[in-house]
């Protein structure tokens, strides 16, 4: 199964008052596959553009936002048969629709592609900022995480909105603002209907470093390795000499004993 993050809404009551004031309920999916243990079930009820009440499968039972969604919580929970029929929900309402979905618009997604590169932020407390972007996908919901030495980064980040291209194919961007660590790994990690499992692609330094730097770089690499040539030359010719002058000296001296009355 697809190791993605998806969702899939309905929106199935809606209705205004007389004095302008609006109350709806969505329900939504929440899946990462058709498996069972992967899908959560989430209702809200939203009274003049403000959630006020939530049921959610993963907690169980309603949870309240305001004075008054806290009361009806409390109501709906005290009530065995509501929570019971409102947990089925994610067997009964989600497994099965899930099913159509991955059946028909995941069998022609396409896969996304991933750049990361660095750029220096304006205004931060940090000197960096990688940028990870992420084209061509559909389609269009996707989810974007960074991940340092592995573990998901959840502050300085900000990402934008799915945005079509205008082909039927979306892009989005996401930047991580940080302080570089000796040794450490960055990752942009991306999860897609269209992919099996996550996409990981892992920040290389060298390969954000602009075209110039990269030419002084490998330069500059060139001369040290010259210089390394050079200096193990001019030892071994040194080396050499050395032994050709103890030799001379040796028979030099030798010459020198075998004339004693020469002084």
């Amino acid at each position: 199964m697809a190791s993605s993050f998806l969702c899939l809404s309905l929106l199935f009551i809606s209705f205004s008052t007389a004095d302008g004031f609006k109350m709806f309920v969505v329900s939504r999916c929440v899946f990462n596959s058709t498996e069972l243990k992967d899908i959560e079930y989430i209702q809200s009820y939203y009274y003049n553009m403000m959630e006020i009440l939530r049921f959610d499968s993963n907690v169980g039972e309603y949870v309240g936002y305001t004075e008054y969604g806290v009361k009806q919580a409390k109501y709906l929970n005290s009530q065995p048969g509501v929570l019971a029929a409102w947990r089925a929900q994610k067997e009964t309402y989600c497994q099965h629709n899930i099913g159509g979905y991955y059946s028909n618009p995941l069998s022609k997604s396409v896969k996304p592609y991933v750049k990361l590169h660095s750029t220096t932020p304006a205004y931060s407390q940090h000197p960096a900022m990688l940028v990870c972007s992420v084209y061509d996908f559909f389609p269009s919901k996707i989810k974007v995480n960074w991940l340092r030495d592995g573990q998901e980064v959840t502050s300085d980040v900000t990402s934008t909105e799915e945005m079509a291209d205008g082909d039927w194919y979306y892009q989005t961007h996401s930047h991580l603002e940080y302080t570089p660590r000796s040794g450490e790994k960055i990752s942009c990690k991306v999860e897609h209907a269209s992919l099996e499992k996550p996409l990981i692609t892992d920040w290389d330094p060298s390969s954000s470093m602009p075209e110039s730097e990269r030419n002084k770089l490998a330069i500059g690499a060139s001369g040290l390795i010259l210089g390394l040539i050079l200096s193990l030359a001019g030892f071994i010719y040194y080396r050499r000499k050395a032994r050709e002058c103890v030799g001379d000296c040796v028979l030099a001296s030798s010459s020198f004993k075998s004339y004693p009355g020469s002084h």
